[in-house]
């Protein structure tokens, strides 16, 4: 199999993920789609607070929440 590296406007993402999971000839290993979904929720929340829409952590926060 070949690999393949993709930019996909956020917006878009879902549908294209839908959409390839359709393809018999794709294959996303199943450890690789949780951290594609994961990557996908950091990357929207980076979107939130560049927007203002949700509140910035301070690293030392974070660090205290795990």
């Amino acid at each position: 199999m070949k690999q393949l590296t993709l930019n996909i406007k956020e917006s878009k993402f879902q549908a294209f993920l839908d959409f390839i999971k359709t393809l018999d000839y794709v294959e996303i290993p199943q450890a690789e789609k949780k951290a594609l979904n994961e990557f996908h929720k950091s990357l929207n929340q980076v979107k939130l607070m560049q927007e203002g829409k949700i509140e910035k952590q301070t690293v030392e926060d974070f660090l205290d929440e795990l």
